[in-house]
C-alpha cells in the first residue's frame, strides 16, 4: 500500500490531566453515543481571570431537543460548579465589573402566564457561587439581546415591536394570523434599565431591525447592526453598522451602501461587533457565500470614522469571534487554516495600520470559542482535538495549556477512528485536501475497506480535523468498518482565498471533479473497495451527492442525500438566502439561464443508477422540501432507481430532536449496510 499523505498524527492513546493513566478504549461506537456528548459554548472569563463561565448543552429524550445550562470553573483548578438547571439557559453570559454577578439570557419554564416565569427569554442575574437566579427584566416581549454597562449599574436590552404597512394596515391587523410576504416588520426597541432604581426608559425607538448590538467600554455609545426589514436577505446586503450616541440620541451610519461598492459580492452579511478598550475603534466582519470573509475596523479620528480593511495572511480564513485583547489595540479572532482553527492575534491595529499576525494557540486543535480577562493576560478557550471532544483550557503560551474541564469522560473509553489530514491531486492539477477516518483497529496493508465519501455543507465551510461523532457520518461509519473520506473540495475554507473562490461560477463541475479525484486516490491507496463506495452529505453536501450520482452513475453503490438542492431556479425562488445562488451562478435566472441549468443536477437525473436515500426537514427554509420530493419522484416513479424519502415534519434545515436524528442514523446505516455490504 502507498504511504498516506498526512499533516497530522493519527490516533494515539492520551495521558489524562493530572497524571492519571489513559482509560482502556474498549467501547464500540453506536448511534446512541452521539447523544451522550456535551457541547460547550458562551465562554466568558471573569474580569480578574480567576474563573471562567460557560454553558453546557445536552440532549434530552425523544422529541425534547437539547437543553442548555450555565456552569463556572476556577482557573486555578477544582471541580466545575453548575449554576442553572432544567435547560434554564445561559446565552450572552456577561460578568459584572466587580466579578460578583453573572448576567445572562435565560428561560424560566415554571408555566406561568406572565413574565419572567412564562418561558420567555429574559435577562437574569446569578452569583458565580450559586444560588437562585434573579430576574432582571420582566418584559412582555422576549428579550433578544442585552448589554451590561461598564459600571454595572444598568443594562440595555432589545425587544421586538411589530409594525404594519400603513397602506394595508387594516387588513394586515384583521388577519394577523396569516403569513405575509411583506408589510409586517418586527422592528427593534432598545430599553435602558437602571439596576439601582429599577426604572427604565427607551434608549432607541423601534425604527430599525437590530441584528446585533455592542456597548462601548466607556458606556457612551451603542454600536448596532441594523436593517430596514427582518427578512433574512436584508441582512445579506442591506445591513449596515450604526453607532448610537446614548446622550444625544444621534445615530452615525458607518457603512452606507457605497461602502459595499467594490466588494466581491453585494450580498455580504455583517456580524461580530467588537469595541476596543478605549472605545475609539469598532471591529466587525462581513461574510459572503462563495468568497472569503473580511474584517473591518472603523476608528474615530479626524472628526470621522474612517474604515480600515484588515489584511489576513493567506491561507488564513476568518472563522468568527472578534475580540480586542485587554487595554491595547490587539485584535483577536478564530483563524482557520489547513483544517485547524486557532486563536489569532493582530497587533497594533491603529491609525489605519496593523502589526504582525500571530497564533496564540498551536497544534491539531479546532477552537470553538475563547475569551480574555480584563487585562488581556488570561486566555481561556474551548477546543476539540482528534482524541477529545470539546473542553475548556487555560492557555499560558501557544504550545502550553491546562485543561479546566472534562465534560465528556465517556470518550476516553471509545474506540476512536484514526484521523488524518490528507491530500491528493484534484481537477487541473490543483492539490485538494480532506479528513480521512479509518477504523480504530485498521493496520496499513490490511486491504481495501468499504468506503463512504462524506461531503460538508456550505460550500463556504470545511471539514476540520477535530473529533466528530455525529449523524452526518464521521466517527460512526469508521466504527462500522468503513473508511470515511471528507473532502475539502474547491470552495472550502482554510486553504486560501483563491482555492475558496475558484468554485464561483463552476458549481456542479470543478468541485465534483475534485471529489471524484479524491475517491480514485482513496482506491489507489488500497484503502477503498471500488465496488463498495457510498456517498452522503447534508445541505450543500446533499446537493453534491445529487450532482455526483448524476455525474458518476457507476462510481457509487449507495447514496444518502440530505436537504440537497436539485434545481437552482427552485432554490433561488424559494430559499431564505437567495444571494447564495446569485453569487455562485453569477446573476438572476433570466440573466443566466444556462448557468442555472448547468449547476442543477435535475437535468442529468436520467443517468442515475445509485440507490438513493433522501432526507429533508418538512419546514426547511434553506433548502425547501420541494427539491427532495422532486428527486424522490424522479427516481421512484420515472427512473425506477431504488429510493426512499424520509421527511421530518416541522424540522428546519437541521434535525433538532433526538428522535429524528436517531431515525436518520439508523436509516443511513441500514441503507449502506444493504447496498454496500449486502446485509
Amino acid at each position: 500500500m502507498k504511504q498516506l499523505t498526512t499533516t497530522s498524527l493519527c490516533l494515539a492513546l492520551l495521558v489524562l490531566a493530572g497524571g492519571a493513566a489513559a482509560a482502556t478504549r474498549d467501547h464500540d461506537l453506536q448511534p446512541e453515543d452521539t447523544f451522550s456528548l456535551t457541547a460547550l459554548d458562551n465562554l466568558a472569563v471573569a474580569p480578574d481571570g480567576a474563573a471562567v463561565a460557560y454553558t453546557e448543552t445536552r440532549w434530552g429524550e425523544g422529541k425534547t431537543g437539547r437543553a442548555t445550562d450555565l456552569w463556572v470553573t476556577a482557573t486555578a483548578g477544582g471541580t466545575p460548579r453548575r449554576l442553572t438547571f432544567d435547560g434554564f439557559g445561559g446565552s450572552g453570559c456577561t460578568w459584572s465589573p466587580d466579578g460578583r454577578w453573572l448576567y445572562f439570557l435565560g428561560r424560566d419554564k415554571a408555566g406561568r402566564d406572565t413574565p419572567p416565569r412564562d418561558g420567555s427569554a429574559q435577562v437574569w442575574r446569578l452569583s458565580p457561587e450559586g444560588g437562585t437566579p434573579v430576574a432582571v427584566t420582566r418584559s412582555a416581549e422576549p428579550v433578544e439581546a442585552f448589554e451590561l454597562s461598564p459600571d454595572g449599574q444598568s443594562i440595555y436590552y432589545a425587544v421586538g415591536k411589530d409594525q404594519t404597512d400603513e397602506a394595508w394596515s387594516e387588513l394586515l391587523k384583521k388577519y394577523d394570523d396569516l403569513h405575509y410576504g411583506h408589510g409586517v416588520t418586527e422592528l427593534t426597541e432598545v430599553r435602558r434599565l437602571d439596576l439601582a432604581t429599577w426604572r427604565e426608559d427607551t434608549a432607541f425607538g423601534a425604527a430599525r431591525v437590530i441584528g446585533e448590538m455592542a456597548l462601548s467600554p466607556d458606556g457612551r455609545r451603542l454600536a448596532m447592526i441594523t436593517t430596514s426589514d427582518n427578512e433574512l436577505i436584508f441582512k445579506e446586503g442591506w445591513s449596515r453598522v450604526d453607532v448610537l450616541d446614548l446622550a444625544s440620541g444621534a445615530v452615525t451610519e458607518l457603512t452606507d451602501q457605497t461602502w459595499r461598492d467594490g466588494h466581491k459580492s453585494p450580498y455580504g452579511w455583517i456580524d461580530d461587533l467588537a469595541w476596543s478598550a478605549d472605545g475609539r475603534a469598532l471591529a466587525f466582519a462581513i461574510a459572503y457565500d462563495g468568497f472569503a470573509s473580511d474584517i473591518w475596523v472603523a476608528e474615530e479620528r479626524d472628526g470621522g470614522w474612517p474604515l480600515q480593511k484588515i489584511v489576513r495572511p493567506d491561507p488564513l480564513h476568518y472563522d468568527g469571534g472578534l475580540t480586542w485583547r485587554g487595554p491595547g489595540r490587539t485584535l483577536c479572532y478564530r483563524g482557520e487554516t489547513m483544517a485547524r482553527v486557532h486563536v489569532v492575534a493582530i497587533e497594533n491595529v491603529a491609525g489605519g495600520t496593523q502589526g504582525r499576525t500571530a497564533e496564540l494557540t498551536k497544534g491539531d486543535l479546532v477552537v470553538a470559542g475563547f475569551g480574555f480577562d480584563r487585562k488581556g493576560a488570561a486566555l481561556a478557550a474551548i477546543w476539540e482535538t482528534t482524541t477529545d471532544a470539546n473542553d475548556v483550557y487555560l492557555v499560558s503560551a501557544p504550545d502550553k495549556h491546562r485543561r479546566l474541564t472534562r465534560v465528556n469522560p465517556q470518550v476516553d473509553s471509545w474506540k476512536l477512528p484514526q484521523i488524518s489530514h490528507v491530500s491528493w491531486t484534484g481537477e487541473g492539477g490543483r492539490t485538494c485536501w480532506g479528513i480521512l477516518e479509518l477504523p480504530a483497529g485498521y493496520q496499513p496493508g490490511s486491504g481495501p475497506l468499504p468506503a463512504i465519501i462524506d461531503l460538508h455543507g456550505g460550500p463556504t465551510a470545511s471539514t476540520r480535523i477535530g473529533l466528530r461523532v455525529w449523524m452526518y457520518g464521521r466517527g460512526l461509519m469508521p466504527a462500522r468498518g468503513y473508511a470515511l473520506l471528507s473532502p475539502n473540495y474547491r470552495g472550502s475554507t482554510g486553504y486560501g482565498d483563491a482555492f475558496l473562490e475558484e468554485l464561483v461560477g463552476r458549481e456542479n463541475d470543478i468541485e465534483v471533479k475534485d471529489i471524484t479525484a479524491g475517491v480514485r486516490w482513496l482506491i489507489d491507496q488500497g484503502l477503498a473497495d471500488p465496488a463498495k463506495l457510498g456517498v452522503m452529505g447534508w445541505s450543500n453536501g446533499g446537493y453534491l451527492t445529487n450532482c455526483l450520482i448524476a455525474a458518476e452513475p457507476d462510481m457509487f453503490a449507495a447514496a444518502s442525500s440530505g436537504a440537497g438542492v436539485l434545481d437552482m431556479v427552485i432554490q433561488w425562488g424559494t430559499e431564505d438566502t437567495p444571494g447564495h445562488v446569485i453569487n455562485f451562478v453569477g446573476g438572476l435566472p433570466w440573466q443566466q439561464a444556462e448557468a442555472y441549468r448547468k449547476a442543477s443536477p435535475l437535468y442529468a437525473l436520467d443517468r442515475v443508477k445509485t440507490p438513493t436515500l433522501i432526507h429533508v426537514g418538512g419546514a426547511d427554509p434553506r433548502v425547501p422540501v420541494a427539491h427532495s420530493r422532486a428527486l424522490y419522484r424522479a427516481l421512484q416513479h420515472y427512473l425506477k432507481v431504488p429510493t426512499q424519502l424520509v421527511e421530518y415534519p416541522g424540522e428546519p434545515h437541521g434535525l433538532t430532536t433526538r428522535h429524528n436524528r436517531m431515525a436518520k442514523m439508523e436509516w443511513d446505516l441500514a441503507w449502506f449496510d444493504k447496498y454496500l455490504l449486502g446485509k
